[in-house]
């Protein structure tokens, strides 16, 4: 993303100190506390809580019996032991999806530390454990972290997104009605509520709030066309027009990192891009995603990097895998 010479980063950090103003900045606990144990469990976001983050997020696709489960991925094989329990539930295309199995069937699994295609861990220096972590609930999340806040007197909000939703309807699922149902049994369809609903379909942003009625909070996420995320076309998004429309619908956007900023002469810089500059005139937060101590970008490092983000780009919040160290450079400043 970004690779700075010494000389650049001496003359940003004597600029950023002497430009920088006090500001809300909004923790988001990536996946829990993923950082340090396998993401989206229980136990994840229960250490999330304890590192007090301002936010803990949730990843949400749906099970065949018609539950919202916590998983990053439509599949399970990445992050879970499925093919040994269930070698003969995959698809043609070979991958093991969730709404394929009941909740009953996803809790007989393990959920380990994510690993890639060959089964290799994808952050070698993460949990090492063999302890048992079972996939769990939206409803579950959000009671463990509304219970933590009724008796520690805390206040840490919920961050969810929506998997996939085009491909759940096509298969004969709507994801985002079933969020919407949870949220109102719980009260937090509200844009006053502590929580954030974000999707990177924008088919879908509108749709939640034209068709289905929703008054939470929404954030955008943003994403590469090549990466086949949704059917959204983002180099639309990511123009002047794109923003201004944006703005209509949601109160922020999820940029990746890697997007923020302009490139001279093929290299990136450390000035934001046009339309990011929009989305701060138009009163867009700014949550980008994800600060990883173990995954920075060549030539910088990690306080370099939340130098960038806090005080130069001055962004509203940030996703990170490790909540500590982030909570130690603004409490340093």
């Amino acid at each position: 993303m970004l690779n700075l010479s010494v000389k650049t980063l001496r003359i940003l950090s004597l600029t950023a100190l002497v430009s920088f103003q006090s500001m809300a900045f909004d923790i988001i606990a990536h996946r829990g506390a993923s950082g340090y144990l396998p993401e989206h469990t229980l136990a994840s976001t229960a250490m999330a809580y304890a590192q007090q983050p301002d936010y803990i997020e949730q990843d949400l696709v749906m099970t065949g019996d018609g539950h919202l489960v916590m998983l990053h991925d439509i599949h399970l094989e990445t992050v879970t032991n499925v093919e040994t329990v269930f070698p003969n539930r995959h698809r043609e295309d070979g991958r093991y999806y969730a709404l394929d199995f009941t909740l009953a069937e996803l809790r007989s699994l393990n959920v380990h530390e994510r690993t890639d295609a060959k089964g290799k861990q994808v952050y070698s220096n993460r949990y090492q454990g063999n302890g048992q972590f079972t996939v769990a609930t939206f409803e579950e999340h959000i009671s463990t972290i509304l219970s933590l806040n009724a008796t520690t007197g805390g206040s840490v909000g919920l961050y969810a997104e929506i998997k996939s939703p085009a491909w759940h309807r096509e298969q004969g699922v709507d994801i985002s009605k079933a969020v919407l149902e949870v949220l109102r049994e719980h009260h937090l369809d509200d844009v006053s509520a502590n929580i954030y609903i974000q999707c990177f379909d924008f088919a879908e942003i509108k749709r939640l709030r034209e068709e289905l009625g929703a008054e939470v909070k929404l954030i955008q996420l943003l994403a590469e066309n090549s990466w086949n995320e949704t059917p959204t076309n983002y180099d639309k998004l990511k123009t002047q027009e794109g923003i201004e429309e944006l703005s209509r619908y949601v109160q922020g956007i999820g940029p990746w990192l890697g997007h923020v900023t302009r490139y001279e002469g093929g290299k990136p810089t450390t000035e934001l891009t046009p339309w990011i500059e929009t989305a701060k005139q138009q009163g867009l937060l700014i949550h980008p995603y994800t600060y990883r101590t173990d995954a920075l970008p060549p030539g910088i490092s990690a306080d370099q990097l939340l130098m960038l983000i806090i005080k130069k780009w001055q962004f509203d919040g940030l996703f990170t895998d490790q909540v500590p160290p982030v909570k130690r450079f603004l409490q340093s400043q």
